[in-house]
Order: structure tokens, then C-alpha cells, then sequence
């Protein structure tokens, strides 16, 4: 099991959860149970070895520049294509939605108490079921777009995959563990981990418990690392830290339900068989995971604020250069050192949508109010900053270096594009609050003109 790339080691975590380490590399790996299962020197030969089929999942264009090209050849004991026809769901999904007209729009600051997992006594609720859409835009028809969802399950999927054909998923753990297997191999994905499965690969998510996280959405493109520019070569997400699993089949005769998302919709379809049944694959089409401690977080040493781009882990860009469809940033823990400054997020208003959530800790400009498993979302253009506690504070310190957002993860999705809330966000999940806004009511006028003036004598 090899890659080539940026880097290409394996690490063991256990005996079904091993990686392969490197970003964007040409990976291949194959169970070790069949050696000799990955074809040498070509792709499709006429026979592969064990009986296995050949498959290509391709993530771009056959087209695409070479440097942009995303693919992934298979070699499995039966193709995808083995099931019955795809048929919508009889029972559909009732908080995911793709409705972005559904409710009237508003320029509001708007806030999300932590959202309410649910309990075995009330009902069985594994991933998929679990999914609720919180806003979005765009049109995943027509590729361009992008949709922010919350994860709320208690039960794992068994028997059961999941393919999303319109978009790729960045998955954010809150609360609970979730064991995901796909086609790739397998990838246990921990609260402060981030793991990433992409356009039309197909996976099934276990849980160990009540389980709550947050969800990305991309309907264009695929997500890269930023370019680091003036920063160098090192720093921010290091290539070597990215891990994604090795392959690992299953062989299993056993009625397999099949669940697809396609136009915003799920499609149900049976197969005899595990879909999990992949014996080798290489290519550089992949899932994969990142653990948010090994972030190298950049910062001012002197005065000010860097933008709040410093802290992107990943980034999917639009078409327009230097705007992306979609940042992941985050505000881990870090050392503050500006001098003569106000540190917290200055007050702000953006041509980018901002949805915040946050994994564990307390956000430095809203310690209030602001809970893990809940949310925000600052639309374009909408003003936001510190609450009123924040300001006084933050105004009034003493500046000396300081840690700050120890035992804290806070977290951004940002977009370029405009975003509208569902209806299950504004109503139905009964978790939206009220008072807000009321966070700033004590942001008081201190403005006075008796300050002598400043001399510009030499």
C-alpha cells in the first residue's frame, strides 16, 4: 500500500482502520488478504486478477488539466451497477430540503440553540433519516452552489449505504464518534475531526450513541487547500496530516438497501450484495479525514488582525479568481500577542455569507448564548461582531500575550454565496432564537470631542 505525491505512509489505528497519509496524491492500495489484486502497468486489463471487475469513479471531467483531474479506478468483486432500479423513497426525509424560496428572506443576524438529537425511546434515527437542512443557494442541477446541514442520529446504518450524486459532503463531528466505511476502506471520524467523502461515493455511517455534527455542502468543484502565497511553503493544513483509508473489502450476500441523493431528492434501490466490496483501488479520487489539532495556525505578532482567511483548512473555489464557493476555517487554540489592539473579531460586515458553529469550548466574541451544537449564520452584508460583554472586556484588558480558545473549536463555513434558510431552520426544528440580537443591545454611545488634539509637530 503505497502513494505518491506529497507523501504516502500508513498508519495503523486497528485492525480495520488504517490510512494512507498525503493530500491530493496518487494513492493505491490493496487489502492485504488478496495480494497481487491491483493490476500493474495498465488499468483495465481483460481478466484482473481474483475474478474482480475494473471501475472507474471519476470525480472531473475525462478532460480536465492534468493537474485538476480527480479519478479513482476500482477493482471489485461485482460493479456498482448490480441493483434492482432506483425508486424515490416512499417516506421522504422531512428536514432535508433544497426549497430556498420556501421562507420569506430576511438580512437578520440569526442564532441557533444547539439542536436536539434524538433519543432511542422516540425512535430509531440513523444518518440519513437524521439530516436537516439549514440554508444554502444555488442549483445543483446546474453544479453551482452550496447547502449547510445538521446531522442529528442515534442509530447506525445497517445494511444500508448512501451515495450523493449531487455534491461533495464536508462531515464536522460534535458529538459522538461515527465509523464511516466506503468503497475506500474505512474511517473513524472523532469530534475536532473533519472527514471529507466526495461526489458519488458511496458510504454507511455507524454511531455509538446520541450523534450530532454539521455538514458542507459543495455542488461545484471539489475541495483543495488553500494557496499559502507570502506565507511560504509550510503552515496552515499540512498535506502529510490528511489520511485516507486503505482498502479493506467486505463479501457479504446479504439484501443491501441503497440510498441516493439526486436533484435534492432520495432514491431507494436493493442489491444482494454489499456495496463495500472494493478488494484494491488507486487513483487520487478519495474520502478522506483531518484531525483539527494539527492545524499550524498563522497570526499578527505585532498589531491588528489578519482576515480571518489565515485560518482556512479548505477551501472549494467558484469561478471567479480569489472567491470560493466554500471556506472551511476554524479559530482554534492560539497565542494572542497584538499589541495596542482590539483582539476579539472586529465588527463587520461581508460581501461573503459566514455560518458559524461551534464543536466544544466557548466562542471568544459571543461566550454567551453560543453553545456547542448550535449555530449561526451572518448573511451577506449583515453586520455582526462581539457582543457588548466582549467589547467592555476586550476594550478594557490589559494586553499582554495571552492563550485564548484553549478547549475551544469554533468553526466557518463561508460563502460567496447568498444563503436562504429553510423552513425546517426557521420553524420546524424550534431552535431558533429570538434574542439574538439582544447581545448587542448593550453596545452604549462613548463618543466624545473633548480629546485633545494629536500633534503632528516633529
Amino acid at each position: 500500500m503505497f502513494a505518491t505525491g506529497y507523501v504516502g505512509l500508513v498508519g495503523r489505528c486497528s485492525e480495520t482502520e488504517r490510512y494512507l497519509t498525503g493530500f491530493g496524491c496518487e494513492f493505491s492500495s490493496e487489502d492485504e488478504r488478496c495480494p497481487g489484486a491491483l493490476p500493474q502497468a495498465q488499468n483495465n486489463p481483460q481478466k484482473c486478477r481474483y475474478g474482480l471487475y475494473a471501475e472507474q469513479l471519476s470525480g472531473t471531467a475525462f478532460t480536465a488539466p492534468r493537474g485538476l483531474n480527480k479519478r479513482s479506478w476500482l477493482y471489485r468483486i461485482r460493479p456498482s451497477v448490480t441493483h434492482r432500479p432506483f425508486s424515490p423513497i416512499s417516506d421522504p426525509v422531512p428536514g432535508l430540503s433544497y426549497d430556498w424560496d420556501a421562507v420569506h428572506p430576511s438580512p437578520n443576524q440569526l442564532r441557533w440553540k444547539p439542536f436536539e438529537v434524538p433519543t432511542r425511546q422516540a425512535a430509531e434515527i440513523d444518518f440519513v433519516r437524521g439530516l436537516h437542512t439549514i440554508c444554502g443557494a444555488g442549483d445543483f442541477r446546474a453544479r453551482q452552489g452550496v447547502a449547510i446541514h445538521v446531522y442529528l442520529c442515534n442509530a447506525s446504518m445497517k445494511d444500508k449505504a448512501f451515495s450523493n450524486a449531487d455534491g461533495d459532503f464536508l462531515i464536522v463531528p460534535q458529538l459522538g464518534a461515527l465509523l464511516i466505511t466506503t468503497e475506500f476502506g474505512k474511517i473513524r471520524c472523532e469530534p475536532n475531526e473533519i472527514c471529507v467523502i466526495q461526489q458519488g461515493m458511496r458510504f454507511s455511517v455507524t454511531v455509538f450513541g446520541p450523534s450530532r455534527g454539521y455538514i458542507l455542502e459543495v455542488f461545484d468543484d471539489h475541495f483543495q487547500l488553500p494557496e499559502l502565497g507570502p506565507i511560504g511553503a509550510n503552515g496552515l493544513a499540512n498535506p502529510r496530516d490528511f489520511q485516507t483509508p486503505v482498502a479493506r473489502y467486505e463479501d457479504r450476500e446479504i439484501e443491501y438497501e441503497i440510498s441516493c441523493k439526486y436533484h435534492g431528492k432520495l432514491f431507494l434501490a436493493n442489491q444482494d450484495h454489499s456495496p463495500f466490496d472494493v478488494v484494491a483501488w488507486h487513483g487520487n479520487y478519495v474520502p478522506f479525514k483531518y484531525d483539527l489539532d494539527k492545524f499550524m495556525v498563522v497570526n499578527s505578532v505585532s498589531f491588528d488582525h489578519c482576515d480571518p482567511s489565515i485560518f482556512t483548512v479548505l477551501t472549494c473555489p467558484s469561478r471567479k479568481p480569489g472567491t470560493a464557493t466554500a471556506d472551511f476555517v476554524i479559530f482554534p487554540p492560539r497565542w494572542s500577542v497584538q499589541e495596542h489592539t482590539f483582539r476579539p473579531p472586529y465588527y463587520h460586515r461581508n460581501c461573503m455569507s459566514e455560518f458559524m458553529g461551534l464543536v466544544k469550548g466557548r466562542y471568544e466574541a459571543k461566550e454567551n448564548g453560543f453553545h456547542p451544537g448550535g449555530a449561526s449564520l451572518h448573511s451577506i452584508m449583515t453586520p455582526h461582531g462581539p457582543d457588548a460583554r466582549s467589547f467592555q472586556t476586550a476594550s478594557n484588558c490589559e494586553l499582554k500575550p495571552e492563550r485564548i480558545a484553549d478547549g475551544t473549536m469554533a468553526f466557518m463555513f463561508e460563502t460567496s454565496y447568498s444563503m436562504a434558510i429553510t423552513e425546517w431552520a426557521a420553524k420546524l426544528s424550534n431552535n431558533l432564537d429570538d434574542d439574538y440580537s439582544k447581545c448587542w443591545e448593550g453596545l452604549n454611545k462613548y463618543f466624545h470631542s473633548n480629546v485633545e488634539p494629536v500633534s503632528t509637530d516633529p
